[in-house]
This record gives C-alpha cells, structure tokens and sequence, in this order.
C-alpha cells in the first residue's frame, strides 16, 4: 500500500521571478502616473489620455485677474493678481440674513441702581431690521420683574409687542434681536426686593441711541 507524502515541498520565487514582479509593478505605478495622475492633478497630459477622458477638466482651476495697487517708496506700482473663480453661487434662501452696515457697531455698559421697589425703562432705538446683541444681569443673584419689548410710536400709543417677560427665579439673560420694526426695544426693570439691588445692562449692535427713562 502506497502513502501519499502530505508534506510538499514549497520552491522560493527565484531572484529573476522577483525581478520581473519588481519592474511590473514599476511600470504599472508610471503608467499610472502619466495617464491618470498628472492630467487629473496637475493637467500635465503628455499622452492624450487626459484630454480624451477628460480627466484635464479636473485640473482646470479658472481664474480671473485683478490689479492690485501697492505703495512701494512712496510710488504706486500695480501689478496684476489671479484669484480663483468658484463659479456662480446658488443665491440666499433670506437673503437679509446678510447685512452689510455703513457705520460701525456700537457698544454700551449700563449700571443701573434700583431701590426697593423701584422701576425703570431702558431702550434701543432701532431701524427695522438692525441687530442688537445683549445681556443683563442682577449683582448678589437677587429677583428682578423685567419685561423685554418694543414699540413702534405710529401704531399707537398702546401698541407693544413682548419679546420676553420675567420668568420665575430669572436675574439674568442674554440674546440678539433683529428689530421687526422702526422704534424703540428695551427692558422694564422692577426690583421686586426690599432692598435695592444692581443690574449691568450690556448691548452692541446697531442701534441709533439708548434712552434711559430715568426712576419712576
């Protein structure tokens, strides 16, 4: 009865067979390179290939040029400058999301003191439109009754729309308001305490003025 040897011999690829693998896999990576890489990167097509794929399209980055004047020894020297072009941009859903003010922003820092039981107004006078970025807050965490809106003096003496009203156990807040109308948006601060308390009001924006109406 014969036996078949299960163990078989492996023979290592020879010195020549690896050679030849070697330079394959050389040759395969150039071609790659000429006919794919360098036309789709670099436009660079030195056989063709790229212009009739088309893959020279995806290395065309068109640009337009610009004159850019610079002082150099008090003399104007223009030289030309080529920045890229993104093509056409798909247009705004609201466009007046973006708005490109003619003034700068203001800032402003209010301290107001408020004796027991004591009440005023502070307000911004905004175009429509305009932004104010904003926030307040009471000194020692005390309660304050606050009432955030805005009126608009041709509707009506009695015209007011409420943005926010005191909420229970509220000493600060903060948040931007985009002025759905021409006039004037502000805070009511009533100190609800016996004892007086202190309240810093920040806002920046756009605003034309800030009125205090003073203790009342």
């Amino acid at each position: 009865m014969n036996k078949n040897n299960s163990n078989q011999e492996i023979e290592a690829p020879s010195a020549s067979n690896l050679m030849k693998a070697t330079i394959a896999t050389i040759i395969g990576a150039l071609v790659l390179l000429v006919l794919v890489v360098l036309p789709a990167e670099y436009g660079v097509d030195l056989t063709g290939f790229g212009n009739l794929t088309g893959l020279n399209d995806l290395a065309e980055q068109p640009y337009e040029t610009v004159e850019i004047i610079d002082i150099i020894g008090g003399n104007e020297i223009i030289r030309e400058v080529e920045i890229p072009m993104f093509g056409e941009p798909t247009p705004l859903p609201n466009p007046s999301v973006f708005q490109d003010q003619p003034e700068e922003a203001r800032s402003m820092i209010m301290t107001i003191e408020l004796g027991a039981y004591e009440q005023t107004e502070i307000k911004t006078v905004l175009d429509e439109g305009k932004v104010i970025i904003y926030s307040w807050e009471v000194a020692d965490g005390k309660d304050v009754y606050f009432d955030f809106h805005g009126h608009e003096a041709s509707f009506g003496p009695d015209f007011f729309v409420r943005y926010k009203e005191r909420q229970e156990g509220l000493n600060r807040s903060s948040g931007s308001l985009t002025a759905p109308f021409y006039g004037e948006h502000g805070w009511l601060f009533l100190n609800i305490n016996e004892e007086p308390v202190t309240i810093t009001l920040k806002v920046s924006g756009y605003y034309n003025e800030i009125i205090d109406y003073g203790i009342f």
